[in-house]
């Protein structure tokens, strides 16, 4: 693909949320970190190998992860299917982010959920 083709400026928009996604995700700073009350009612111990999980999650692939913006994974813990996403908020936190790639206009909302809560 060159510079000059059309799909090069979504490709790199897509780079760029992925970035951020990742950068959020890993530190679990940068946004606000939301459970449900099944992953709260978890025992400290399960609790923390959730998020463990969700900070080194890697296992992105192109069905589940087709455009390329790592906001979504799942993956079993004692034997529990857990999902998290990142969804993405205008700076209040009224209204879906006009432009997830500019951190400036978004707040990044990572939630962790039993897929039994989904």
């Amino acid at each position: 693909m060159n510079a000059d083709s059309p799909d090069e400026p979504v490709r790199m928009r897509a780079e760029k949320i992925r970035d951020l996604n990742d950068l959020f995700r890993r530190s679990l700073s940068g946004g606000k970190v939301m459970m449900t009350a099944g992953i709260a009612a978890l025992p400290d111990a399960a609790r923390a190998t959730v998020f463990d999980e969700v900070r080194k999650f890697d296992a992105f692939t192109p069905d589940n992860d087709p455009h390329g913006k790592h906001d979504f994974g799942s993956f079993e813990v004692d034997g529990r299917k857990i999902f998290w996403k990142i969804d993405y908020y205008d700076a209040a936190m009224e209204f879906g982010s006009e432009d997830p790639a500019d951190p400036a206009k978004t707040t990044r909302v990572l939630t962790v959920m039993l897929a039994s809560e989904y």
